[in-house]
């Protein structure tokens, strides 16, 4: 084959691979902002409360469900969106040090909808807790 001919088929090999890499993005891989609101925490239910330990310790745990109002206001649904934020206990003592995400809701419909996530808090944290920051995210198309 003689050397311009292979110039120009690499050339064109190279610009199909840019054009495949930057024209077909997936969109599953914008993230989609979530607004969490009317945030509040209650007890969970018998079932999951059972032998609670605090997270990466033996330290003994109460379960909590924290419930909201998710906001999806991008039109299309949300799928795995992680939910973050910072719980502080009556003293203002951090009640998960230095971990953000809390937890996740499976799928957010566009608008408002209910959600709920469980969390683990160890007993010696006394209430009542302050939940700040809460905020969400996730994809309009599963991320493999």
């Amino acid at each position: 084959m003689k050397k311009g001919l292979q110039i120009v088929l690499v050339a064109a090999i190279s610009t199909v691979v840019w054009l495949m890499g930057t024209v077909y993005t997936p969109l599953a891989l914008a993230i989609t902002p979530i607004t969490l609101k009317d945030l509040s925490y209650t007890s969970c239910p018998e079932e999951f409360a059972e032998g609670m330990v605090a997270a990466g310790s033996i330290q003994s745990a109460n379960c909590y469900m924290v419930i909201g109002t998710a906001v999806n206001a991008s039109g299309k649904p949300v799928i795995d969106a992680d939910v973050f934020g910072q719980i502080y206990d009556a003293e203002d003592n951090p009640v998960m040090q230095n971990r953000f995400r809390l937890g996740g809701i499976d799928e957010v419909p566009p608008g408002e909808s209910p959600f709920e996530i469980r969390v683990s808090i160890a007993a010696n944290q006394p209430e009542p807790f302050k939940l700040e920051k809460f905020k969400a995210a996730g994809f309009t198309g599963r991320v493999r």
